[in-house]
């Protein structure tokens, strides 16, 4: 279905559709399953205290694992994050050697990062349309009020939506959606979001193109 008519039939108009593109991308695994951490180097015990990752038996800190609220991070550790965010697939020496600290301490770092919930896990980047989604957009929903968390959990059921954030303004809900065609994004968004109780309407925004940034984190 071409551009327009997908914009007119569910109430987009063609100076609101967005510009971002077939390239989503999103994190990938340094060498490990996903969501676990690399295998721990030797010495990695040893440093767990002077990185505030606490050890087997030991005191450590009260880091969201154990119910506290997340540690702050300092300037080596947004060092780190921001390696990993350029590729996940660094080897904790590779991490190690470029913010200057040890193996042990950077592995232990990475550890506690993700006993805190800081990093959320390790996946592929991937370029939808090469992958055989050759339609992405943005949607935007009004829903009934006090609806969100049960429409947030029909949407995750949905295939292609990628993305979901309740947000303010003139709509509720923003989705980011990969399909394989149109035909496909027609149905997903007129047969499928359109017909749960708790919408109200929706603006389909058509991705023609996208550049991808990994988040600026402060020194």
């Amino acid at each position: 279905m071409p551009a327009e008519q997908m914009a007119e039939a569910d109430g987009a108009t063609p100076e609101r559709r967005g510009a971002s593109g077939a390239a989503s991308r999103t994190e990938t695994a340094a060498g490990a399953p996903a969501g676990t951490p690399p295998a721990a180097p030797p010495g990695a015990q040893a440093d767990r205290a002077a990185s505030g990752l606490p050890g087997n038996g030991g005191s450590g800190g009260n880091g969201a694992g154990a119910g506290g609220g997340s540690r702050s991070l300092d300037r080596i550790d947004r060092a780190i994050l921001r390696l990993l965010q350029q590729d996940g697939r660094a080897s904790i020496r590779s991490v190690a050697e470029r913010v200057h600290v040890s193996r042990a301490n950077a592995y232990a770092r990475i550890a506690r990062m993700m006993e805190d919930g800081v990093i959320r896990g390790f996946t592929a980047r991937v370029d939808h349309e090469r992958a055989g989604h050759g339609a992405s957009a943005y949607v935007t929903l009004k829903i009934v009020q006090n609806s969100w968390r049960t429409v947030r959990e029909q949407l995750l059921t949905l295939p292609g939506v990628e993305h979901i954030a309740l947000v303010s303004g003139e709509f509720d809900v923003l989705l980011l959606v990969h399909t394989v065609d149109n035909r496909a994004l027609r149905e997903l968004v007129l047969g499928r979001i359109q017909s749960l109780p708790a919408v109200l309407g929706t603006q389909t925004l058509l991705v023609f193109d996208e550049t991808d940034q990994a988040p600026a984190l402060p020194d």
